[in-house]
């Protein structure tokens, strides 16, 4: 398993280099590993990269009234600033230590989610689930310099020690899920559940369990305790995000409306005329057809799973844009467990032969510095 996925990686860092030579760049660099423009190097380092870099090279900065860095949870750059620190200080040392992190993240969370896979299906089809997640169109963030891969890994191991009754070896888990992506802290209502399900009927499990939830919530807790320490608000890492243009908390069927009105009465026009047409369709239909399987997943996995599938696309949705919705789909290992468990070969195979084209393009198209953020 831990091969078959450092391969993949592999594979999409020379198809990554392939586009990047063949195709010209949407916009200029905003930044290179190097200093001057590398090929290879270069794919990996796009939008988000240089702020997870920066916050390694020189921590996090509040900006009063505008755009900071403290939008962005700290145990990925942490990690960048720890391994990269171990060598010579240079800004391409930090880069190559955030593409190794991600690297490492995505192999262990891809067995991770085999052995979380295999407490509801037979091996073969847990391995499926860990390639329908490798090949999933938006799968190709968990290979760049972003937090997706190590978000992705501790919240595998968090479900599963969940699951498993490892209470304490989970809630440290959550602790660092929910420090490492906003939207980590919207796995708590299912681990709750989780855990009233399966808490023994004991003062002791069912105490190890609460403790278990506490832990989990408190890296989220822990961020907010520092910011508030830096800038007197513990939640000004939401207003920086509300500066960015997102404001969580609106309806969330909105912009899906909209988007489906577009594709159904002028398809060919509003993809032709509109600039950002494409990258608002393809992370719009991912995000409707996420939405569609939820109470699938209910039904074959449970009230758990589908409320952390749910919750995580209402956070992003509620803010009535669709940029970010194909890496918010990419973590949501539910429906790729779900979708694994649908036993008919033709279909697995059809679906795997979609994820491979859709996530060719949006990798061309990300290496090329398109906005699919």
């Amino acid at each position: 398993m831990a091969l078959g996925a450092l391969g993949f990686r592999v594979l999409s860092a020379f198809l990554a280099l392939c586009a990047n030579i063949a195709f010209p760049l949407h916009q200029r660099e905003q930044f290179t590993v190097f200093g001057t423009t590398s090929p290879f190097w270069d794919t990996f380092a796009r939008y988000d990269t240089g702020y997870f870099e920066g916050i390694a090279w020189s921590g996090y900065a509040a900006a009063a009234g505008g755009r900071s860095n403290i939008a962005y949870f700290p145990v990925y750059p942490m990690l960048i600033r720890f391994f990269g620190g171990l060598f010579e200080r240079h800004h391409a040392i930090f880069y190559i230590a955030g593409i190794a992190i991600a690297w490492t993240c995505f192999v262990l969370a891809m067995v991770a989610l085999y052995y979380l896979a295999r407490l509801d299906l037979p091996r073969r089809l847990a391995q499926r689930a860990v390639l329908l997640t490798m090949v999933f169109p938006f799968a190709f963030f968990f290979g760049v310099a972003y937090s997706e891969s190590t978000y992705l890994l501790f919240a595998v191991l968090t479900f599963y020690c969940f699951r498993t009754r490892h209470w304490l070896i989970g809630g440290l888990c959550g602790a660092v899920a929910t420090a490492t992506r906003v939207p980590g802290i919207m796995m708590m209502p299912a681990l709750t559940w989780i855990a009233w399900q399966h808490a023994e009927p004991t003062r002791r499990d069912r105490g190890t369990a609460v403790a278990g939830l506490a832990l989990a919530v408190s890296g989220f807790g822990g961020y907010c305790w520092f910011i508030y320490n830096l800038t007197g608000n513990p939640f000004e890492w939401a207003a920086t995000l509300q500066r960015w243009g997102y404001y969580p908390g609106g309806s969330p069927w909105m912009a899906p409306v909209i988007l489906v009105r577009q594709l159904v009465t002028h398809p060919y026009l509003y993809l032709t005329t509109q600039p950002m047409a494409l990258y608002d369709t393809l992370y719009g239909v991912t995000g409707i057809l996420f939405i569609i399987a939820v109470p699938l997943v209910w039904r074959r996995l449970g009230i758990g799973y589908a409320l952390f599938m749910l919750l995580n696309l209402w956070l992003p949705l509620s803010s009535g844009v669709f940029e970010g919705m194909g890496r918010y789909c990419s973590v949501l290992f539910p429906a790729f467990i779900w979708l694994a468990s649908i036993r008919s070969r033709s279909f697995a195979t059809a679906v795997l032969v979609v994820f491979a084209l859709f996530y060719t393009l949006g990798l061309s198209l990300f290496t090329g510095i398109h906005p699919l953020f």
